[in-house]
């Protein structure tokens, strides 16, 4: 088993594949003008703007919902293992992925605007529905929606629960299939209250969460400022391969920053724009923008606060390809949590084990929550206008179970199998917003217009001659009086 998933992760993930990833997100950039970085303020004013509705959530419980699937092991687990393969460098790989990638975001995230609809009383979108309502390939859509419902429910939940319990047995020795039960009840609770109650409860967690880990982040690195040049000037010329120690490892340090940036802010792999479509706005760009910043939030400011505690304090291993070590300055630690924890401890002592426990069981569970959701949505994709009670009720089982049994297995196969669902998905989304390049173009354009006018920007599909944006056409100026 561990060698087929291995063996099929050598395709989704070999070099060629990194560097199309790598140009894609680099094609956005160019084509929206870099909007990342020429929308910015736009993007933080946009996240505080809009309320919810009767059909829809805030662009605010949007950005969290998208954030909970960003923010979760990969912020922890995901740099350290970056760092042991890839050294140094792939963290400035890492926030390249994140500077380019938040193109690729806005573009998915704004084509799920475009294409959502209303169903069942909220609103619902994401690859699948534009892949099938944009190119007019329902197959190609139904093909997603597949690959994205056995990625979400069944391979990615093990990466975040395994994480967790592995964490919690280090650091309390709770047995991992204890810390299981108790995930498992936890997210049943909120996951039976269906899009609302984990909303609610992400734009809660999500904010605590990310802004104690990065305070945390800030008092290491103030207690070794001193450091500051030294590790800036090492993450740049691993990077590049201008230093002795990580020269040979630079092909590593791009396939690793890449793959771990893309694992942690999912720019491009779809995911978020499942969210985005959930979201009450009354421009595609208004979302797309917010969805666009939360790649920064994740890759800028939380993944590099784990890579900041464990370069600055110096607690990690680097191993070149041959297996033998380039550095070796915590011998026994296996990649992953550890390498934070040990970082943490170095400063803090006695503190790491629990910090980096408590911070992967909030970042990896609110990732599960998020992954519930975007199956749920890809379930009402697949049998849409049938009785979906009895199919969301043998989803929440799945996801339960997965859950459960990802505490217990090894974290290498949790990996394993985590990449390979992840690799599929991100393909099969690419492919499609690069076919959809136009209408996401043709909605920057008329709300930079609009705005230009001083106008607040009100989506018309009609005017830009987008066709099948059928929620924008029939039923938004309908749903005005249920807006809040």
């Amino acid at each position: 088993m561990e060698a087929f998933v291995n063996g099929l992760n050598g395709i989704l993930w070999s070099a060629p594949v990194i560097y199309i990833l790598l140009a894609v997100g680099l094609f956005f950039s160019i084509l929206t003008r870099f909007l990342q970085v020429r929308h910015i303020k736009e993007m933080v004013r946009l996240m505080f703007k809009g309320k919810s509705s009767k059909a829809g959530i805030s662009s605010f419980q949007a950005l969290s919902i998208a954030l909970s699937g960003r923010v979760g092991t990969g912020n922890i687990a995901g740099v350290a293992t970056a760092i042991y393969y890839g050294g140094p460098g792939a963290v400035f790989w890492m926030w390249a992925i994140a500077f380019i990638g938040a193109s690729s975001a806005f573009v998915e995230s704004t084509l799920a605007q475009i294409y959502k609809v209303k169903q069942d009383g909220q609103y619902r979108g994401g690859p699948a529905y534009f892949i099938e309502k944009g190119i007019g390939w329902k197959w190609f859509g139904t093909l997603f929606a597949i690959a994205a419902l056995i990625a979400m429910a069944v391979l990615m939940p093990g990466v975040q629960s395994n994480s967790i319990a592995v964490g919690m047995n280090n650091a309390f020795s709770i047995p991992q299939w204890g810390t299981g039960l108790i995930i498992v009840a936890i997210l049943g609770f909120i996951i039976l209250g269906g899009v609302k109650r984990i909303a609610n409860v992400a734009q809660i967690i999500v904010p605590f969460m990310a802004i104690g880990y990065m305070l945390v982040a800030l008092v290491i690195i103030a207690m070794n400022i001193t450091l500051l040049p030294e590790v800036f000037t090492l993450i740049f010329k691993s990077a590049f391969a201008m230093d002795s120690a990580f020269g040979g490892i630079i092909g590593m340090a791009i396939m690793w920053g890449v793959k771990r940036g893309i694992f942690s802010n999912e720019a491009g792999q779809g995911t978020g724009a499942h969210a985005a479509a959930a979201a009450e706005v009354s421009h595609p760009v208004k979302q797309g923008l917010v969805q666009s910043f939360s790649v920064y939030i994740d890759t800028l400011f939380v993944c590099s606060a784990t890579a900041f505690m464990i370069l600055f304090t110096g607690m990690y291993n680097t191993q070149a390809e041959d297996g033998t070590y380039i550095v070796n300055n915590i011998p026994g630690v296996e990649q992953g949590p550890g390498f934070t924890q040990a970082a943490v401890d170095s400063a803090l002592p006695g503190f790491g084990a629990g910090f980096v426990a408590i911070a992967l069981f909030f970042f990896a569970f609110t990732t599960i929550m998020a992954y519930y959701y975007i199956a749920e949505t890809n379930i009402a994709y697949l049998i849409r206008k049938k009785n979906t009670k009895t199919a969301m009720f043998i989803l929440k089982i799945v996801i339960l179970i997965m859950t459960f049994y990802g505490t217990i297995r090894t974290a290498d196969l949790a990996w394993a199998l985590g990449d390979a669902g992840l690799g599929i998905m991100v393909w099969l989304n690419v492919i499609a917003i690069l076919l959809l390049t136009k209408p996401a173009m043709l909605a920057l354009k008329d709300y930079e217009s609009q705005k230009k006018l001083g106008l607040d920007p009100v989506f018309d599909p009609k005017k830009l001659g987008i066709k099948n944006a059928d929620f924008w056409e029939n039923d938004f100026k309908q749903d005005s009086d249920d807006r809040l």
